[in-house]
């Protein structure tokens, strides 16, 4: 037997491409706005978490193009020993302020956060409790800790209540969840999941990758939008989103973050982020800040796009926010749509099983708060041309 037998007869990716349906890593050779392009050819982007638009702000790129000339393009050393600039402790002062918590730490990527979180908190005596439907990272960073991990039904609470009672008094407990549901584009309901926890002794965590910069008067995401910043116990949050960066953090109680920032084998044992991605992060908090205009802009366009899709005849799913599905179900079918819509210069993505349920396929678009009237009227069109054609819609 050889371990890379499995490689070998892997084809599934090869048949589709010679099918002409393979939708993954297309490489963008320019970008500019919402316009791109792909093999030399202009295309609208839809499916970008550039969610305020500020991938090429002014502000932004200037901050980026200055730390490179203060520290150079990386630091070349971990966070525990060489790594640190004092960008990263600015930026994690801010994000506390901005947070309205005690303390903030900052990984190299989001995905690395969850992992040091979840694998440095939870131990043998633990157990973690997470929604059916969380994000990959907080799936792997659960089978990296030693805790017992129980799921959830969706945004259920009679299953989250279910489950909670089953949990022995004497363990600890911590309830994860997404604040916005990066598929669907539903919210969770934190409400119902702090009052679960609370009869229960169990901490809260909210991993608001898709809620920073969207939801809340201030931009704070889920808790905000909920009222609730005081009752979550922990925020994890992304660069790779409204903070056009890459990167993630997360911010709590100042013992709490203290312990994550030593035992968090993701931190210690990786690269620093690089003092460009931190200014990034930096000017796009400020413009974050002081520009609410952006959050409503990015709002108008969510509404008018939903019902827009919803008028055509188009199922959106459970979506509350600039996420919004255009649920197909058969993955030939999606595939199908989302080749014509590439056809139309519509640069979409396709979703399926194991990222959604099976007979759950999707397309997934998502809006900037810089998409202009044109731009979505374009998208309208093509979706109406290309489902008409394919049967999806009347």
């Amino acid at each position: 037997m050889d371990i890379f037998d499995k490689c070998y007869a892997f084809s599934r990716a090869e048949e589709v491409m010679a099918a002409g349906l393979y939708p993954y890593f297309t490489p963008i050779s320019e970008a500019r706005g919402n316009r791109i392009k792909v093999h030399g050819r202009d295309m609208i982007m839809v499916g970008s978490n550039n969610y305020l638009g500020l991938i090429d702000h002014p502000k932004v790129k200037q901050a980026a193009k200055e730390a490179i000339d203060r520290y150079g393009v990386a630091t070349c050393g971990s966070r525990f020993l060489t790594g640190t600039i004092d960008l990263h402790e600015i930026l994690e002062d801010r994000l506390a302020r901005f947070m309205n918590k005690e303390s903030a730490l900052t990984f190299s990527t989001g995905y690395q956060t969850n992992l040091g979180i979840i694998s440095a908190l939870g131990s043998k005596d633990d157990v973690i409790v997470t929604d059916r439907m969380v994000h990959a990272s907080i799936i792997d960073a659960c089978r990296l800790s030693f805790a017992d991990v129980r799921k959830f039904k969706h945004n259920d609470m009679k299953d989250l209540e279910k489950v909670m009672a089953e949990i022995p008094d004497d363990k600890g407990k911590i309830v994860i969840v997404d604040g916005v549901f990066s598929m669907e584009g539903d919210i969770a309901d934190l409400p119902g999941i702090v009052k679960v926890a609370k009869k229960y002794k169990a901490r809260v965590m909210v991993d608001d990758a898709h809620g920073l910069g969207v939801l809340g008067k201030h931009g704070r995401g889920t808790a905000e939008h909920f009222g609730l910043e005081k009752e979550v116990d922990l925020i994890m949050g992304t660069f790779s989103k409204s903070f056009v960066s890459i990167g993630g953090f997360v911010t709590g109680e100042k013992k709490v973050i203290s312990y994550i920032k030593h035992f968090a084998r993701s931190l210690i044992f990786s690269a620093a982020a690089t003092p460009a991605s931190v200014a990034t992060v930096l000017a796009a908090l400020e413009v974050i800040e002081t520009e609410p205009e952006r959050r409503e802009r990015l709002w108008q366009i969510t509404h008018y796009m939903r019902e827009s899709f919803q008028k055509m005849g188009y199922d959106t799913g459970p979506s509350q926010t600039p996420i919004i599905p255009i649920m197909i179900g058969d993955d030939e079918k999606g595939f199908g749509l989302w080749k014509a819509l590439r056809d139309e210069g519509i640069f979409t993505t396709p979703v399926i099983y194991p990222a959604v349920p099976k007979g759950q396929a999707l397309i997934r678009t998502s809006y900037s708060a810089n998409h202009t009237d044109e731009e979505l009227n374009l998208i309208l069109d093509a979706f109406k041309k290309c489902g008409r054609a394919l049967g999806i819609i009347p």
